[in-house]
C-alpha cells in the first residue's frame, strides 16, 4: 500500500522526477521525461506495480530525512539496533544520460541493508526481460522491453519471482553505490557513472542556481527558496516547459474519480512562473519561459490550448490505465488530460499579463512576439462573448465565469498598455472600447447586490475562490468595498476549518461526482488578498497555518484534507508553490509599507 502523499520526497534532474518514500522505496518514476511511461508506479497500486526499495533489514529501524541544503539531493538517515547508515538519493543533471543514484554510507556500527527492485515498464503493463551481465568490477542487471532499457549497477541482485533482491552490510566509513541508468533499448548501455564527481556537481548546480534568487530573510524565506527550487525542478531543461506536478491521478477525493494527469504544461502555470521568476531576479530564465510560451501558442490563435506537452505537443488524449488500481483505490488512473480541448478564456489574460510583465522588466519585443500577441487579441476581439469552462476546467456546461471575463478584460488592458506605454502598434481604440464594454458587463452581470459579492458565473448567486484574483490583476483595488464584500462572501461560503475550497462542488457545476478538499492555492490567494487590503495579522496567521501543512521537506501538493490531516492531489504542485511565493511577497511588501506588486501594476480604469 502506498504511503501518505506527504511521506514522499522529490528527486529530479530537470527532465523527470522520482518520488522516494520515507520507507526508502521509490514508488513513482517515469523515464525519460515527466510525461513518459512509468517504470515504478507502486504509488498507484502496490509493490508489484513497480518499486525500488533500499532500507535496513531491521524492521524496527527509524528514519529521518532532509535535503542537502538548497538541493534535491535527499539524505535519509537510518538508525538501527546495530548502527546508523545513510541513503543518499539523487539524480545527476543530464549529460546525455538519465541516472538515479542510491548511495548507502555507513555512519556508525554495521547495518544490514536490503534492496527490492521491481521493474514494471509502461504503467505496470510490461514486465521487462532481465538478465545479468559482466560489467567490470560491479554487477550489472540489464532490463529491456520495447523501446526502453535500464542497467542497474551495484551489489549483485538475485531473482525472486518477478523481483530482484539483495542484502549487504555497510560498516562505518564504507560506501555502497547502486546506479540505475535508463537508455533507449536499441543502443548500448551507457558507461558506469562517476558517482563522486556527479554528486559534487549536482549539489553545486542546485546551490548555484538558488543563490541568484531574491528570497529575503523573513520567517518564510526557507519555504520561498524551496518553492523556487520546486519550480526549477519541474521545469524541463531542454524545452523550458514546466509541468503542473510530477504525478498523475493522485486523488482530490480519496476513493473517488477526481484523478487527473498533471504532467503537462498549463499556460496559466507557465505565465505565473514567468512572473515569479522576474520578481525574484531570474531574467534569463524568464526569457526562456517567454520563448516557450510563444512557441507553444504559435499558429492560428483559434487553436490556442490551455495546456501542452513539455515540448509544446498539442494532442494530450486522455485514457484510463487498467493495470493500476489507483491510489488507495481511487479510480480511474488517467494518462493524458481531456481538458486540453476545453476553451478557457482566462488563459488569454494570463499570457498577456505575463508578457506585459516581461516588457516592464526590460525584455524587448521581437518581430515575432508582438505580432503574435496582436493575433491573440484579434481572436479575443471576435470571441470575447463566448462562454467557457472556467479556470477549474469544469466538465459541466460552459458559462460566463466572472473570473474568465475579468481575465479577458486584463488581456485588452495589457495590450492597450503595450501601445500607450511602450510605443507598440495596434488598434488601441478598438481594444479600449472592448475593455470598457467588458468592465460594464462584469459590473452589471457578475455582481450580486444581495450577496454583496462578485459571483462564480453570471446569475449563479454563489462565489468562487478565483474571484480573489480580481484585485491581483488590477480590476479592482484590494480594499475596494466590492472586493471586501467578495472576500467576506468567500470566507462565509468556501472556508472549511480555516482553509478555502475552490467552489461548492455540491452545486454540480463541474459535472463530477463526489467532493474535494480545500485547495492550497486558494488559501494562499486569500493570504495575499489579506496582505494587500491591510489585514496583516490575518495574512500572517493564514500563512503560518499553510506553512505548517508543508512536508518536513517543504513540499506542497494540490489540496489538504483537513479532517484526515493529510495532503491530497498531485505533488509537488507548481501552482501551490507559485501561490506561496506571491503571498509571501505581498505580505513582505505590506510589512515594509510598500505597494504589493500586482499582476497588472497600472491603475484601474474604473
Amino acid at each position: 500500500m502506498a504511503l501518505r502523499i506527504e511521506d514522499y520526497a522529490l528527486i529530479g534532474d530537470c527532465h523527470t522526477g522520482a518520488l522516494v518514500g520515507i520507507d526508502g522505496s521509490i514508488d513513482w518514476f517515469c523515464l525519460p521525461r515527466f510525461d513518459s511511461e512509468s517504470i515504478f508506479a507502486a504509488i498507484l497500486g502496490d509493490e508489484d506495480s513497480g518499486r525500488w526499495l533500499v532500507s535496513p533489514v531491521d524492521p524496527d529501524a527509524t528514519a529521518e530525512r532532509s535535503y542537502i541544503e538548497d538541493t534535491f539531493v535527499l539524505v535519509t538517515r537510518w538508525t538501527t539496533a546495530t548502527g546508523v547508515a545513510e541513503v543518499v538519493d539523487f539524480m545527476p543533471l543530464r549529460d546525455g544520460r538519465a541516472d538515479v543514484v542510491r548511495r548507502v554510507r555507513g555512519i556508525r556500527g554495521t547495518v544490514r541493508m536490503r534492496q527490492d527492485l521491481r521493474l514494471r515498464f509502461d504503467y505496470a503493463e510490461t514486465i521487462p526481460w532481465v538478465r545479468q551481465v559482466p560489467d567490470r568490477e560491479v554487477h550489472a542487471l540489464l532490463a529491456a522491453a520495447g523501446p526502453n532499457a535500464v542497467v542497474v549497477r551495484g551489489p549483485r541482485l538475485h531473482a525472486a519471482g518477478h523481483a530482484h533482491v539483495a542484502e549487504f552490510d555497510v560498516a562505518e566509513g564504507e560506501t555502497v553505490d547502486t546506479v540505475l541508468t535508463w537508455y533507449p533499448s536499441h543502443r548500448k548501455a551507457p558507461r558506469p557513472l562517476p558517482v563522486d564527481e556527479r554528486l559534487e556537481r549536482t549539489v553545486r548546480w542546485w546551490q548555484d542556481w538558488i543563490a541568484g534568487a531574491k528570497t529575503g530573510d523573513g520567517p518564510y524565506s526557507a519555504l520561498v527558496r524551496r518553492s523556487m527550487l520546486v519550480l526549477r525542478a519541474l521545469t524541463h531543461e531542454e524545452t523550458g516547459g514546466i509541468v503542473a506536478a510530477a504525478t498523475t491521478s493522485l486523488p482530490e477525493d480519496f476513493g473517488g474519480e477526481r484523478n487527473w494527469d498533471y504532467r503537462y504544461v498549463w499556460l496559466r502555470d507557465a505565465s505565473l512562473t514567468l512572473e515569479v521568476l522576474l520578481e525574484h531576479g531570474y531574467v534569463e530564465e524568464a526569457q526562456n519561459w517567454r520563448q516557450w510560451l510563444l512557441r507553444a501558442i504559435a499558429g492560428d490563435p483559434s487553436d490556442v490550448q490551455i495546456m501542452y506537452g513539455l515540448a509544446g505537443e498539442r494532442r494530450l488524449v486522455e485514457w484510463e490505465v487498467s493495470s493500476l488500481p489507483g491510489y488507495e483505490g481511487s479510480t480511474p488512473v488517467r494518462i493524458g488530460n481531456g481538458a486540453f480541448t476545453q476553451y478557457q478564456g482566462d488563459v488569454f489574460g494570463e499570457v498577456m499579463i505575463a508578457l506585459q510583465r516581461a516588457r516592464e522588466a526590460g525584455l524587448t519585443e521581437t518581430s515575432f512576439s508582438w505580432p503574435l500577441q496582436r493575433a491573440l487579441l484579434h481572436y479575443v476581439s471576435e470571441n470575447w462573448q463566448r462562454p467557457d469552462n472556467g479556470i477549474w476546467e469544469v466538465r459541466g456546461p460552459q458559462r460566463h465565469f466572472t473570473h474568465s471575463r475579468v481575465m479577458l478584460w486584463a488581456a485588452f488592458d495589457c495590450a492597450i498598455r503595450g501601445v500607450r506605454e511602450h510605443g507598440l502598434d495596434g488598434p488601441v481604440e478598438q481594444w479600449e472600447g472592448l475593455r470598457d464594454t467588458l468592465r460594464d458587463e462584469i459590473e452589471r452581470e457578475g455582481w450580486d447586490p444581495e450577496l454583496n459579492s462578485y459571483t462564480q458565473y453570471y446569475g449563479s448567486g454563489t462565489t468562487d475562490a478565483s474571484l480573489l484574483q480580481l484585485s491581483a490583476v488590477g480590476f479592482v483595488d484590494a480594499d475596494d468595498p466590492r472586493m471586501l464584500g467578495t472576500v467576506a462572501a468567500i470566507e462565509k461560503e468556501l472556508m472549511r476549518d480555516g482553509l478555502l475550497e475552490r467552489y461548492r462542488t455540491e452545486e454540480g457545476v463541474d459535472g463530477l461526482a463526489g467532493g474535494e478538499h480545500p485547495f492550497l492555492t486558494c488559501s494562499f490567494w486569500l493570504a495575499e488578498q489579506y496582505a494587500r487590503s491591510g489585514r496583516l495579522d490575518d495574512a500572517r496567521a493564514l500563512l503560518d497555518r499553510l506553512a505548517g501543512l508543508a512536508t518536513d521537506l517543504g513540499l506542497l501538493s494540490e489540496e489538504y484534507a483537513v479532517a484526515e490531516g493529510r495532503q491530497a492531489g498531485n505533488t509537488p504542485q507548481a501552482l501551490s508553490h507559485l501561490a506561496l511565493v506571491r503571498a509571501v511577497d505581498a505580505l513582505e511588501a505590506a510589512r515594509q509599507g510598500e505597494h504589493a506588486p500586482t499582476r497588472d501594476t497600472a491603475p484601474s480604469d474604473a
